[in-house]
């Protein structure tokens, strides 16, 4: 039985130190938005890991997933492992073993609460990037990744998994560059 970490920010400037999850055997970190399970290398790691018995400890559940059905299939995934998982911040606790009906019902208003925050966040993004083309002031983001190195790396025989770790990107991110 082994208590695993999961921590992540949504870029690579915010610091995970703040997410103190405690004493744990073993923690998965990432740097990458939560607006889908299915993109996050190191969640995914996290899940196939996770065996019965062991207890999942997340600091909250915004940290988790930006989705509701994200949050809950998650969570799920977990418990059909006979796996536990904590969200620390929320003091909420779902186990393969035990209901909990007013634990369930706070997990759906607090992932519908980081979705609706997610999607407001957004909506105000798309409004200032309009403002700013209107000005003529806008001109998109800087690329912020090296698109030859990515090549380079991938000429040499590296997976996308190795690529994307090594430069500190999504593998997401890879694949849009390597399929143009």
């Amino acid at each position: 039985m082994a208590i695993v970490g999961y921590r992540r920010v949504s870029s690579v400037d915010p610091n995970l130190d703040r997410q103190d999850l405690g004493q744990v055997d073993k923690v998965f970190e990432e740097k990458l938005s939560g607006k889908s399970a299915k993109d996050r290398p190191a969640l995914q790691s996290l899940l196939d890991y996770v065996r019965e018995g062991d207890s999942v400890v997340v600091y909250s559940i915004d940290r988790l997933a930006r989705d509701l059905r994200d949050l809950q299939d998650i969570i799920q995934h977990v418990n059909d492992k006979g796996a536990s998982i904590a969200f620390l911040s929320e003091g909420l606790t779902f186990s393969a073993h035990k209901e909990d009906a007013f634990a369930r019902l706070q997990l759906q208003m607090m992932g519908a609460f980081a979705e609706f925050e997610r999607n407001i966040i957004r909506k105000r993004q798309a409004e200032g990037i309009a403002k700013a083309k209107e000005k003529g002031v806008y001109k998109g983001r800087k690329p912020s990744i090296d698109r030859e190195k990515v090549k380079e790396l991938k000429a040499e025989g590296l997976s996308t998994y190795k690529i994307a770790g090594s430069m500190g990107i999504s593998r997401m991110s890879v694949h849009r560059i390597l399929n143009g």
